[in-house]
């Protein structure tokens, strides 16, 4: 058995803000200077947004114009040009390249007085401009063509290339259309028009996801920085060990159950796996678990958080307004596959811990859960009042904003919770900026949806993805998985789902595919290239800690949470997992589904008390893929219920005989070699 010797230690996560380093600095410098700007925004934005909710918006194209002009001077001066970091200085004493970094300074400037320059100009004469529309003025176009050019450029620094290439190509094929072939030919756009489109009008950079993510997102992501910021974060890994810590493989256990908790509020799968992981990664190694093993655990629990209510990564709130339906049902939906997803990264972790003899972890190092619930009870209080607020109807902006009042309250129960002045500024500091890569993303996919809307792409690549699968439910779901995960890999996961929401998921539902079904799939495969290879972003992060191989910690992790491949297709197929029909056909489903990864989890592995050979592999995989077959389907006339029962017997008697077999004669637990 492999352990390490490697200390373990909790991480402090209440992050240093700028308003706190600009507070401790002891001369106004360019840096400092900069930094209280970008510090003074985003407290007043937050400040902003929490008025707004409490007391109503202005008009709409005001308020998401005031939302956006303040994100994209976040996203500029956060990823300056030419330095690392908002808090490199402008100038090194005798550093080479200082000529740069001050004509990388100058330009950032150049940026966010160009934004606030469009922002006054639109809220001049803001009922004037909006007639304009159809008919927009030269001044219109500069100020226009300006913003697109500024999305797209804080698109590059804060989301990545990938997605600036993504709308790139749409934007052309918009002005171009005539210039393409097959399906992306079309009649071309005039610029004037285009512009038009993208600036005036709510079918563009205004359109449906800024609204979204100026309305909704960015209040829970506030909320989130608020409980981070009060401990929340300590809270939940010390819960999760003290729940899990006494079980076999409990430091992997606490890892996928703090993770879990985490996901509630982050939106992030990297920063989940670099928090939780710099505490749990080492203590799995240090008990027995292979650093690759140990990092791909952090990487499937961590990027669980993006598919975990109520906040799924921002993309719930964006798919209620796609679909019209309230928020609470999104969440409502996601509740039972996610359940399906952590279940199996538990039961990954729970065999493995047998089949290595990982140990437990000694008592001395658990947290006593009486002291941990009696010092954080009221910080998981606040999670039950936000969620209490949406079931009994209060729509998801006033139940924001009433959570976030609630648990600032809250943190005055506990004196270890309880929070500054300086500490609430900091966490709506820490919150807003937290939400610069959605609002950016959300632009910049409105960018896109304009371009399909303009170019009619939309319903040609609708009808075309159908021809092209002939037909075939499976194979399109197969076309659209596939598209899901290579977008995944160059854009975030709310852009992807906005993207492949416009695209295909209007010939899933053609084809019959239940709404929810269709919209949470999409979502569910734009969010699985975190683990998947080769731009396996989070497990990378997670084998960064370990120490582990990145690329074999990528393959490791997509084994893993093999979960989020198969369910999105259990749940298109039987729709009662989503609570999507009568309840005793969602209860029998989720059972059945329960039994399935358990022994797809066994198939995997290979090992239940001791090997279980290729051809009991085989069986438990197989069985696994019966008891999740949609109870209500008749495969070559074979009544779905019917494959659910012999999946059931086959996994039962497989169990049944390695129980027999291992009390019979023992088997040693499996050695782990290097340990990588």
């Amino acid at each position: 058995m492999a352990a390490t010797n490697e200390p373990v230690q909790y991480r402090e996560l209440r992050e240093v803000t700028l308003l706190e380093r600009v507070l401790k600095a002891r001369r106004l410098s360019p840096v400092v200077a900069v930094s209280l700007f970008a510090a003074i925004i985003s407290i007043a934005l937050g400040l902003f947004h929490l008025f707004i909710a409490l007391y109503g918006a202005p008009e709409s194209m005001s308020f998401r114009s005031t939302h956006l002009v303040v994100m994209l001077n976040l996203a500029v001066l956060l990823n300056p040009l030419c330095r690392q970091s908002i808090l490199d200085p402008v100038l090194r004493p005798g550093a080479p390249g200082n000529a740069l970094r001050c004509f990388g300074f100058a330009v950032d400037l150049a940026l966010v007085a160009s934004a606030l320059a469009i922002e006054v100009y639109t809220l001049a004469d803001v009922e004037a401009l909006l007639a304009r529309e159809g008919e927009i003025s030269n001044t219109d176009m500069v100020a226009g063509t300006a913003l697109v050019l500024l999305v797209l450029e804080a698109t590059r620094r804060a989301v990545g290339w990938g997605m600036v290439v993504i709308t790139g190509f749409f934007i052309v094929q918009t002005l171009y259309g005539n210039l393409f072939p097959g399906i992306f030919y079309g009649a071309p756009v005039s610029l004037t028009d285009f512009i038009d489109h993208q600036y005036v009008q709510s079918t563009g950079i205004f359109g449906l996801p800024l609204l979204v993510a100026a309305t909704y997102i960015i209040l829970f992501i506030i909320f989130s920085g608020i409980l981070i910021r009060s401990g929340a974060g300590q809270f939940f890994i010390d819960l999760a060990v003290a729940l899990t810590g006494r079980q076999i493989g409990g430091p992997a256990k606490a890892a996928v159950v703090a993770s879990a908790f985490l996901g509630t509020v982050s939106g992030s799968s990297t920063a989940n796996a670099v928090t939780t992981g710099s505490f749990t990664i080492p203590l799995m190694k240090r008990l027995g678990y292979r650093a690759r093993f140990a990092a791909a655990v952090e990487a499937c629990a961590s990027s669980g958080g993006q598919i975990t209510p109520p906040i799924m990564g921002a993309a719930a709130f964006i798919m209620a307004e796609f679909m019209r339906v309230s928020y609470l049902s999104i969440m409502v939906a996601a509740v039972i596959p996610t359940f399906l997803y952590f279940a199996t990264v538990y039961f990954m972790v729970h065999i493995e811990a047998g089949k290595r003899g990982v140990r437990r972890m000694p008592p001395e190092d658990l947290p006593d859960l009486a002291m941990v619930l009696g010092e954080g009870w009221h910080l998981l209080l606040s999670l039950v009042v936000l969620i209490g607020l949406l079931s009994v109807g209060y729509t998801a902006t006033l139940s924001g904003v009433w959570g976030i009042i609630v648990l600032v309250g809250l943190t005055f129960v506990n004196a270890r919770t309880r929070m500054s002045p300086v500490d609430f500024l900091a966490a709506l500091e820490s919150g807003v900026r937290s939400a610069v890569p959605v609002t950016i993303a959300c632009a910049c996919a409105g960018i896109i949806i304009g371009s399909v809307y303009m170019s009619g792409l939309g319903l040609r690549f609708t009808n075309s993805v159908i021809e092209m699968a002939g037909g075939n439910l499976f194979f399109l779901l197969m076309l659209t998985g596939l598209a899901a995960i290579v977008l995944g890999m160059g854009i975030t996961s709310v852009a992807v789902y906005i993207t492949v929401a416009a695209l295909i998921v209007p010939a899933l539902i053609d084809m019959k595919v239940n709404p929810y079904a269709a919209h949470m799939f999409a979502f569910y495969y734009g969010v699985v290239s975190a683990i998947t290879p080769p731009v396996a972003i989070t497990a990378f992060a997670a084998a960064a800690i370990a120490g582990s191989p990145p690329m074999a910690t990528a393959f490791e992790a997509a084994r893993i949470g093999v979960a989020k491949y198969i369910v999105p297709f259990v749940f298109v197929y039987n729709p009662s997992l989503l609570f999507q029909g009568p309840w005793y056909l969602t209860l029998y489903s989720f059972a059945a589904a329960m039994a399935g990864v358990w022994g797809v989890s066994l198939g995997l592995e290979g090992w239940y008390r001791g090997p279980i050979g290729a051809a009991g592999r085989l069986l438990a995989g197989a069985s696994g893929i019966l008891l999740m077959w949609p109870p209500g389907t008749a495969p070559l006339g074979i009544s779905g219920f019917l494959l659910n029962l012999a999946g059931g017997l086959a996994l039962g008697g497989l169990m049944i005989a390695r129980f027999r077999s291992a009390n019979l004669a023992p088997v040693a637990a499996v050695e782990s070699g290097d340990g990588r």
